[in-house]
Order: C-alpha cells, then sequence, then structure tokens
C-alpha cells in the first residue's frame, strides 16, 4: 500500500473495523516515512463458477471463454472486438445469475448462437467441439441446417 502524500510502500495498520455495510473493512494506516495517517477499504471479491457437464465446479475463467473463441475464429473474417463483445456478454450473464453459478452449456449456447450470425465456419467449428461430433454426419447434418438458414435470409433480401 503506497502513502497518498509521500508515496512511502511502509506504512502500519492503526485500526480496523468493518464497515456498516460488512461488505469490506476500513483500515486506518499511518505512513511510516512522513506519520500521515490515511483509510483504506478492502473489498471482498466475489467469485463466479461455472458448473461443467459432469457436474464438477469451476472458477469462471474469461481467458478461456476467449481463447475458444478466438480458435473457432482463426483465420475467419471476425474482428477481436467482436470476439471480446461475445466474451463481455458471457462474462456479464455469469455475474448476473442469480447464484453466482451458471452451466458451461449455457455459455456453449450463447456462443453458437452468435457465431451462427456472425460467421458460418466460426459457428460450425465450435459447434463441433461444443456438441462433440462423432462422425461425419453430425457435420454433415449442422452444414445442411446452416444452408437452410442462408437460403431463407437470402430470400428475404
Amino acid at each position: 500500500m503506497k502513502c497518498p502524500f509521500c508515496g512511502c510502500k511502509e506504512n502500519k495498520v492503526v485500526d480496523s473495523r468493518d464497515t456498516d455495510e460488512e461488505k469490506a473493512i476500513r483500515r486506518r494506516r499511518e505512513c511510516l516515512s512522513c506519520k500521515q495517517r490515511f483509510t483504506t477499504y478492502e473489498k471482498i471479491e466475489r467469485s463466479y463458477f461455472v458448473i461443467k457437464k459432469d457436474g464438477r465446479r469451476e472458477p469462471f475463467d474469461r481467458e478461456k471463454v476467449a481463447n475458444g473463441l478466438y480458435l473457432a475464429c482463426k483465420k475467419r473474417p471476425v474482428s477481436n472486438a467482436q470476439i471480446e463483445a461475445i466474451v463481455d456478454e458471457i462474462e456479464r450473464r455469469v455475474q448476473e445469475a442469480q447464484h453466482r453459478e451458471f452451466p458451461t452449456f449455457e455459455i456453449g449456447k450463447i456462443i453458437i448462437e452468435r457465431l451462427k450470425s456472425l460467421d458460418k465456419v466460426a459457428y460450425v467449428r465450435f459447434a463441433s467441439v461444443y456438441l462433440g461430433f462423432e462422425d461425419l454426419s453430425d457435420f454433415i447434418r449442422i452444414i445442411e441446417e446452416s444452408i437452410q438458414d442462408y437460403g431463407r435470409s437470402y430470400a428475404k433480401e
């Protein structure tokens, strides 16, 4: 903790108390260099978890989600900003979850929905891993569905 008056990093805690809401700890500190006193607040950090297919709980990892998206979108005309927007949406939804837990299948559904409208190849790449394609017929089925979707949207124009 750096002193706001002189910048010295050495100080001692003179007093420590919970705040009224008990969501933070108030600490009164004294700089060992200039002897000035200042107050800091330590906020309790909330953890967010994802529930895996097998029922395990893991801390939410934004980088893991981003890496999966970057891999699916590799060499595709999808910008970093578009990928980060999807990751931001997922992170926001995880944080808003009622019990601070969010099933991974829900994360996968969000990604699939966004990629389906963003880039069909990235969508098929991600879906093949997310849906656990077993053989070529799984790829053919999803590609045929994408072609039908494309035909519907092309007919509207």
